[in-house]
């Protein structure tokens, strides 16, 4: 998965433990210092770089500070979107919004102020106290995504930042840590998390991830590793995203969901719950793809199904239209309903 030469280091973050520690973990890379994270020509907004999407994201690592500190509300995933500890990622999944934020590739950027992060996030879920209702996140506990822009199976292998966090959720009795993943790492199992981290496995009909899901786990393997997550004490759910509507789309979710069914035990069934959520696309994005990946952009823009949606940032985005989505979503959910009557739909556009 990563084979890091070449490190982008902001000189702060050398100073602080964490930082010290990653670059112990590659000795033999070079390290080039950096005046910002988010700003490395050779990395970030260079077009050339398109040629070399997926070695850079083996290759390359930025090592910051994380500056700004908020936790977001969210009301879909998670109640909160919490300050993140990295972002970019070392897989390369085709539909992914990161790139559109920066450039032309995206390795993983870590940060090494995990103190700060955790002092943070810890007196954010301790100033909401006890949840008064329950709502689509959670019955009980507020819960934070800590990996919005990034992987965090991923980033583990990179750092202990991850492992802090679910540590750090462990002792809170009001609030959760949850995180949608592609990857496996069996290392987490031993993390002994008390039920206080969601693992949101991603899964996609094996058609599609051959297809979108570059450089991720194997869906059989994702499904294969349900149980033993929460064996280890972690509350795991489904992430159907995005879903791809293509000829024969639909029966293909009926043949994974069946593959779902077989492969999880009834412990697992119990506490099971799925989110669902149908591709958007990105103008800039396509144009990126097209120059390491087109065949996925015959699945990913099909402006015949698609309409233009002005995102609040500016950027064009497209969706399937309305009316005919609404229909898509019926029929999925229709679908989840009939061949796993057990798992119940969190939320669903």
């Amino acid at each position: 998965m990563l084979d890091i030469r070449r490190i982008y280091l902001e000189p702060a973050a050398a100073e602080l433990p964490r930082g010290r520690e990653i670059l112990a973990r590659w000795p033999e890379a070079t390290v080039v210092e950096i005046e910002s994270h988010q700003r490395i020509p050779e990395v970030h907004g260079d077009e050339e770089n398109v040629r070399r999407w997926v070695r850079i994201k083996r290759e390359a690592l930025v090592v910051g500070v994380k500056k700004t500190m908020t936790a977001r509300p969210n009301g879909r995933s998670a109640d909160f979107i919490a300050p993140s500890t990295a972002n970019g990622c070392a897989m390369a999944c085709a539909y992914c919004y990161v790139p559109r934020h920066k450039g032309y590739s995206n390795p993983i950027t870590v940060f090494a102020n995990i103190e700060r992060i955790m002092s943070y996030v810890s007196r954010h879920a301790d100033r909401q106290g006890r949840k008064p209702e329950a709502n689509e996140c959670d019955p009980v506990d507020w819960v934070y995504d800590i990996g919005e822009n990034s992987d965090c199976s991923v980033d583990a292998l990179v750092s202990d930042n991850v492992r802090d966090l679910v540590e750090l959720f462990r002792w809170k009795t009001n609030a959760k840590a949850s995180f949608a993943t592609k990857y496996v790492n069996r290392d987490l199992l031993d993390w002994d998390p008390l039920g206080r981290t969601r693992i949101r496995f991603s899964l996609m009909p094996q058609a599609d991830a051959k297809l979108l899901d570059i450089r991720t786990s194997p869906v059989s393997e994702r499904i294969a590793a349900i149980d033993d997550f929460v064996a280890a004490g972690y509350e795991v759910h489904v992430n159907f995203s995005p879903v791809v509507v293509r000829d024969g789309w639909l029966a293909d979710w009926g043949e994974l969901l069946d593959q779902l069914d077989t492969g999880i035990s009834a412990a697992t069934r119990k506490q099971l719950a799925a989110e669902v959520i149908f591709l958007t696309h990105n103008r800039g994005l396509h144009e990126v793809n097209l120059g390491w990946h087109p065949k996925a952009e015959e699945a990913l823009w099909r402006p015949e199904l698609q309409q233009v949606k002005r995102s609040q940032n500016g950027d064009l985005n497209v969706r399937y239209r309305t009316g005919a989505k609404g229909g898509y979503v019926r029929a999925l959910t229709d679908l989840i309903a009939r061949r796993t009557p057990y798992l119940h739909v969190r939320y669903a556009f």
